[in-house]
């Protein structure tokens, strides 16, 4: 049987003492298989990534070398996240990467979707390898790989975008969570002691907010992106929703319209709150938000978040929309 083939004997990971046993058997396989050497991680913070960084720590130490790179396009307070829990708390081997004016200056003036992925991946891919070929002696390349993506995609995660890292690097792959679906990997994570609002982080794009700031990405636009959704977040979790709503996230689209703010007309941006649930993200239906919270958000973000005099409730199901908007 392929080791990329999970048997029918394994035990699904629901309970925290059969997430410790996995950790226990992780551990010794994976000591057994780094030995003293070094291994790569490309760390971005979410759920996949981290538990996997978390699993390293315990088991090499200080032989895995993580690399963040932010690019600008993070949610609010994420890389602060990412460096206090894992320098800062785990005394990880962490490289951060300040790239946000490489990618930023890279995506000036491109608007077509499909574009600007392909730029934040293959930029994130040149960033990775040059902070590889800064490092001496890494033998082994750890991936945030799970069951659902050699299903999906084959053996390579190519969402973490560090499948396109040249041949001559050499690397081993190390992917110890390749047999655990997700609900498995958020155990492992409660059980290594990962922050709640990382384990159990919603689903976030692979290009991150570049795809939820619509046409081509501006700074100020990008800004109000983050902030509205950082109040969103902040109200939704005040009021019950956190992990109740299977996604939810605000965009802020390339056209203004007239208002008026603090008694002066205004010409500025609309943010648009999409919030909904889904099983299997095939098809998704839109979460009945009360109209007092949307009220009290739509407060927030107008006079919180700079250049914004609108706000706007998605209430199209998938079909016909897709969940994200590019």
């Amino acid at each position: 049987m392929s080791n990329n083939v999970r048997p029918e004997t394994m035990e699904r990971i629901t309970t925290p003492e059969l997430a410790n046993a996995f950790i226990e058997e992780k551990i010794a396989e994976l000591r057994e298989q780094i030995g003293n050497k070094k291994v790569l991680l490309a760390l971005s913070g979410g759920v996949d990534s981290s538990v996997v960084a978390a699993l390293l720590i315990k088991a090499v130490g200080k032989q895995l070398v993580c690399v963040h790179v932010n690019h600008g396009l993070l949610r609010k307070g994420e890389p602060e996240q990412v460096v206090e829990v894992f320098r800062g708390q785990m005394d990880a081997n962490l490289i951060y990467v300040d790239a946000v004016d490489r990618f930023l200056n890279k995506l000036e003036g491109v608007a077509e979707p499909e574009k600007k992925r392909k730029i934040i991946g293959a930029e994130f891919i040149r960033v990775f390898e040059e902070e590889a070929r800064k490092l001496e002696g890494i033998d082994f390349l750890a991936q945030g790989t799970i069951y659902p993506d050699i299903l999906e995609s084959g053996p390579v995660k190519a969402h973490h975008n560090v499948g396109g890292l040249p041949d001559d690097f050499k690397f081993e792959l190390v992917e110890p969570l390749k047999l655990l679906f997700k609900d498995e990997v958020r155990a492992v994570g409660d059980a290594l002691g990962l922050p709640k609002n990382m384990v159990y982080r919603q689903p976030f794009p692979g290009p991150g907010l570049g795809v939820r700031c619509i046409g081509a990405i501006t700074r100020d636009r990008l800004e109000a992106v983050r902030e509205s959704d950082a109040i969103l977040r902040e109200e939704f979790a005040k009021n019950g929703l956190e992990g109740k709503v299977w996604q939810y996230f605000t965009i802020v689209p390339d056209f203004k319209s007239t208002g008026v703010i603090d008694g002066k007309r205004s010409y500025d941006w609309p943010v648009i709150i999409r919030a909904v649930n889904t099983r299997d993200a095939m098809t998704a239906t839109v979460e009945d938000v009360p109209f007092a919270l949307l009220q009290h958000i739509t407060q927030r973000i107008t006079s919180e978040v700079k250049g914004v005099n609108r706000v706007l409730y998605d209430l199209t199901p998938k079909p016909t929309g897709t969940i994200e908007w590019e």
